[in-house]
Formats: C-alpha cells, sequence, structure tokens
C-alpha cells in the first residue's frame, strides 16, 4: 500500500499540540538487555531501517494553518548520528540514574526541522547488562505500529544472518503533483480520512455541540443521530475538573516506575474473574488509584480515565489506527466487584460511536488557531485523572544488535493527565512503564506500591 504524503487529521492535530510540552504526544519504550547491543551493528541495521520505513526519513513540513494539511517531506540532509546514540552512565549505574535518564529523553522535545525519532543506546549498568531507549512522535506511528515497525531492527536470534536489502518503496503522492487546494483540504479533512459520509458528520458533531448548548434538544433528534451525538458529548464534551482532589494540579516534572506481573497468571486471573487481560490490567491500575488516596484518607469513588481504542484493519508499521476514548472507572476496595464494573464500562466504551468519528472531530480541531485549539484541548484533559494503554507484543525471545530483550517497558504519554500506565505483553510478562506527573502525584512510589498490591490482589484470586 502507497503511504500518502499528508498527514492524516489525527497525525496533523498531535503534531500541532505538541508545540505545548504539556500535550506532547511523544511515546518511548525502555528496553533491557542481558549485555549492551553491539552500536556498530545497530547502526548499520538502523542505516537498512530508514531506506525501509518512510517516515524514519521525512520530516514534517507545516501546512497553512487551518487550511491545509502538513505533509512529510523527505529529509535530504538526515544525520543517522542525530537519531542513533550512545551513552555510559557514571558509576554506579544504578536502574534509578536509566530510568531519569529515559523520563529525560523521552520528555525532550523534537527539533521539528528533522525526522521524529530518536534511539539512545546505553551501557554503563551495575549488573552488566545494557539497555537501549527508543522514542517516537506519535505523528510517526501509534503503540500497535511501532511494535511492527521494531521488526526492522529487533532479531529472532542471537546471531542472525545479514538481511538483504531493502526494495525500494512507494512513497504514494508523486513528487512536484500540485497539492490540494485549500477548500479542498478542508472538506476532505473530515470526510476522505474517516471514510464517513459528510452529511452524517455534520450531523453527528452538530448534535453534539447542540446537545452541548441545549441538552433538551436531544429529544428532538431522530434514534442514531441522537445516540451519535450523546457519544460525542461523553467523549469531547466533558468540563470540569478531574475526580481526584489529589491529582488536579499538572507540571512538567517526571518520573519513572516500572512494574511487572507474569502474563500466565494474569490470563488466569482474567479468566477466572469472567474477562480478559486488558479488563485486569485497567482494574489493577484503578484499584491502585483508589488505595493511593485511602492512604490519604481522601474518599472517590470514581476516576476518569483515558484510554486508546486501536481501529487498525491492516498490517501497516507506519501510520496511526486509534480513537482516545475516556470512561470513569471504579477505584473501590472490592477487587471482584471492581473486575466486573471495569469489564462491562469498557464493553461500552469500545462500542461508543464517537469512536468512528475520531477523524472528523480532529480535522474540524485542525480548522482552529492553534493557541485556541491548544486551550480548548487543555480544558479537555485537565478533566481526565489518568491514562492506561495496552500494547501486545511478541511472546518469544528477542535479539537487538547480539543482545537479548530481558524487559520492554513503555513510557506512554501524559498528554495533560497525571499518569500514564502503559504494558506491553512482552515474552510471557506483562512489562509496564508507569509514567507519573509528580508535581500532581506529590507520592509517585507510594503509587507504584498501589498499583502492585492491586495486581497482587488480583492475581490471587485466580
Amino acid at each position: 500500500m502507497e503511504e500518502s504524503r499528508h498527514l492524516t487529521d489525527v497525525e496533523a492535530l498531535m503534531w500541532t499540540l505538541d508545540a505545548d510540552p504539556h500535550l506532547s504526544s511523544a511515546f518511548a519504550n525502555i528496553s533491557l538487555f542481558d549485555r549492551p547491543p553491539d552500536p556498530d551493528r545497530f547502526r548499520a541495521t538502523m542505516e537498512r531501517a530508514v531506506r525501509t520505513v518512510p517516515r524514519l526519513r521525512r520530516r514534517v513540513e507545516g501546512g497553512l494553518a487551518g487550511i491545509t494539511p502538513p505533509r512529510w517531506v523527505d529529509d535530504t540532509e538526515l544525520d543517522l548520528d542525530d537519531h542513533v546514540r550512545h551513552v555510559v552512565l557514571d558509576a554506579p549505574g544504578d536502574m534509578r540514574q536509566l530510568l531519569d535518564l529515559a523520563t529525560a529523553t523521552a520528555s525532550a522535545p523534537f527539533p521539528r526541522d528533522r525526522p521524529l525519532w530518536d534511539f539512545l543506546l546505553v551501557e554503563g549498568l551495575a549488573d552488566g547488562g545494557g539497555a537501549m531507549i527508543q522514542k517516537l512522535h506519535h505523528s510517526i506511528t501509534d503503540g500497535e505500529g511501532g511494535v511492527r515497525m521494531s521488526v526492522e531492527f529487533i532479531d529472532f536470534e542471537r546471531n542472525p544472518p545479514p538481511r538483504p536489502d531493502p526494495e525500494p518503496v512507494a512513497t504514494g503522492d508523486a513528487e512536484g503533483a500540485p497539492p490540494p487546494s485549500p477548500v479542498e483540504s478542508a472538506i476532505s479533512s473530515l470526510a476522505q480520512l474517516t471514510r464517513t459520509p459528510r452529511d452524517l458528520i455534520r450531523q453527528a458533531v452538530g448534535g453534539a455541540v447542540e446537545m452541548g448548548v441545549h441538552p433538551s434538544r436531544l429529544a428532538a433528534l431522530p434514534g442514531d443521530a441522537a445516540a451519535t451525538a450523546r457519544s460525542l458529548a461523553r467523549q469531547i464534551g466533558v468540563t470540569g475538573e478531574a475526580l481526584s482532589p489529589l491529582w488536579r494540579e499538572r507540571t512538567l516534572d517526571r518520573r519513572l516506575e516500572l512494574l511487572r506481573i507474569p502474563l500466565a497468571d494474569a490470563k488466569a486471573a482474567a479468566t477466572a474473574l469472567g474477562g480478559s487481560v486488558n479488563d485486569l490490567f485497567v482494574t489493577g491500575a484503578a484499584g491502585g488509584a483508589g488505595a493511593y488516596h485511602r492512604a490519604f484518607d481522601v474518599t472517590v469513588d470514581e476516576l476518569r480515565m483515558a484510554m486508546p481504542i486501536s481501529t487498525r484493519s491492516d498490517k501497516s508499521s507506519g501510520g496511526n489506527a486509534f480513537a482516545p476514548t475516556r470512561v470513569r472507572v471504579p477505584v473501590d476496595e472490592d477487587p471482584r466487584q471492581r473486575f466486573r464494573e471495569v469489564h462491562d464500562r469498557l464493553g461500552i466504551t469500545k462500542g461508543e460511536r464517537a469512536v468512528g468519528f475520531a477523524g472528523a472531530v480532529a480535522g474540524l480541531g485542525n480548522l482552529l488557531p492553534a493557541p485556541v485549539l491548544v486551550r480548548m484541548v487543555r480544558q479537555q484533559t485537565a478533566t481526565v485523572d489518568f491514562t492506561t494503554s495496552n500494547v501486545r507484543g511478541a511472546p518469544f525471545p528477542l535479539y537487538i544488535a547480539g543482545a537479548e530483550i530481558l524487559g520492554n517497558h513503555p513510557i506512554g504519554p501524559l498528554a495533560g493527565t497525571a499518569w500514564n500506565l502503559t504494558t506491553m505483553s512482552v515474552n510471557g510478562n506483562l512489562d509496564m512503564g508507569l509514567h507519573i506527573d509528580v508535581g500532581a502525584v506529590a507520592e509517585p512510589v507510594l503509587l507504584r506500591t498501589c498499583i502492585e498490591a492491586a495486581f497482587d490482589e488480583l492475581l490471587a484470586l485466580a
């Protein structure tokens, strides 16, 4: 499939919002190895990957704000040394140093005049192992696409035979072709990319706006339009503050904590409780959040969680195919009851009609001046307490440049929320990265401890 040179509406929205560091959509990953990867070998691997994956060799060129979308353009001055770097930790080379380095790397803004990715190989760990911090901007791909993209630099054995030279990759839009007119871009941004009829977009979005201004008018809408308007309002029309009285401040101070639970135990517990591993994952996160509040003698029954839902239907590695959602989750002490309620609520959320309109809503946002758009999104993210995301990885051993991966912990974007817990299933484990705004969460280690205890409680139910 040929890759378009244009950013989709969702990707363009994330690119615009990245100007505000609180709303950055960059995500990262920290891989732990049995030994340091070979830097020269890895660099050679990435030279090949850059030729294979178009978005690794392209930068974003901004369009005319609110009228024409940004485009991917080839970076003719790409220097691999700007993207693949190698550092040695100072003594003692402990895990805290590594995690702080990963947090600083994940938080640093990308230069907007070059391709939006960085890989940092790390040596000097006290145990003799190695690490790699991988960072991508969300406009390149989402979590699932990033896992697929990693096939270009991950091996299935420690010392595999050399890879064949890559075949030429189709570039999509013909070079030199005239860009679409401003009118064409504004119209197609809502319909073409979401493959949704224009009249339905107008009906759904218009209905959501009307309901926000005049809720009584819902009764006069046709059934499908009313249901769609309600769904859109639940997802993009939330007002007020976050539900947690403890986590309402937002800063740029970050801390990373790692967690791990055995995948087989998680599957057994989820089956025993009548749901999925993702249900168990969210239930553990919510249980830890509730326990944290109880440690401060703060009573809260529910918290508002953001969660991306994958809409990917192909096997591509680039691009984004997800819809952001919000859902209230229970945080009470009863793990069985909490699991049942989370299972039911996630089922409803995945069926939200608004999921199908993510591109259309993003298209509307892209028509706004950037300062107005940032202010509106900041107001919406202020209503969310925390974020979770679940990414599926490989169930077997993997290697990078001669080093075996022992752990793979995602560092999900906070995007204006108090913390993000993202998990990746890796070779029999659920590896988690707990990315925390320490200005919002006063005791980040306590939060990690509470979440760990919540998972232990759930696994014991198997």
